[in-house]
């Protein structure tokens, strides 16, 4: 046995580890009691739930994007290089007898995305408010994911670099259902709850006629002060 393939043993067994404990978490989540809306509804809960999953996660929606479009981006372009990379971490036994090209595609994704959250990581370092909102949770997660997309954007490019990138998946794979990063199955659980919440009440009508991009800056107001600074704060610690 060669240490591609130790160390590709060790990524599987935390990759298993990873989705029993998210899977049991999940569970736990379904099992909890779920409260009852006792008000008379006004309006469709399924129109709230897919606004919530869909015109509501647009950057004009929330206070906190419209003014710090650049840290939306950075977060988007964070998360869609976690995407790139769990992909390719599945694709990885197989990088060989895939095109260079796609790899190279990938390898761009996983890298910027490295980039984008080592950029979330300083920011957590040197702006002061977000520094003090900020845990040791918060630093070794979006380090460690920043850590794990570099490994795989070299990886990708490189097989040499196999080895290295198994065991810093393994490390982010443990780590995942146990830190900050389990955020990841809340998100949707809060998604859900809000989209039944304003749905119920007729609020997400309003919320949809208000959403259209063209028009979204006679209704979206802008808040100086105190108002943006809790919006970059809000924005910032989401993104990781």
């Amino acid at each position: 046995m060669n240490i591609q393939f130790i160390t590709s043993i060790i990524a599987l067994v935390a990759l298993i580890f990873s989705i029993v404990v998210f899977a049991s978490r999940w569970q736990a989540m379904q099992r909890l009691p779920f409260g009852k809306d006792r008000s008379i509804p006004k309006d469709s809960a399924w129109k709230g739930i897919m606004y919530a999953f869909t015109l509501g996660m647009m950057p004009w929606a929330k206070e906190s994007t419209r003014i710090h479009m650049l840290a939306y981006l950075r977060g988007i372009g964070f998360h869609i290089g976690i995407f790139a990379g769990l992909a390719a971490l599945i694709a990885s036994p197989w990088f060989e007898n895939i095109p260079f090209a796609i790899r190279a595609l990938f390898a761009v994704l996983t890298g910027s995305g490295a980039l984008m959250g080592a950029a979330g990581g300083v920011m957590r370092v040197a702006e002061k408010n977000l520094r003090g909102i900020s845990t040791r949770d918060d630093h070794a997660a979006v380090w460690l994911v920043s850590l794990w997309l570099g490994a795989m954007a070299f990886a990708l490019i490189a097989p040499a670099f196999l080895p290295a990138m198994y065991v810093v998946s393994a490390a982010m794979l443990v780590y995942a259902p146990l830190g900050k990063i389990r955020h990841c199955i809340y998100f949707y659980f809060a998604r859900l709850f809000y989209g039944l919440h304003i749905g119920r009440r007729g609020v997400a009508s309003g919320l949809i006629e208000h959403s259209i991009p063209s028009g979204r800056r006679s209704h979206a107001p802008q808040f100086g002060g105190v108002g943006a600074a809790s919006a970059r704060l809000e924005q910032e610690a989401h993104n990781g």
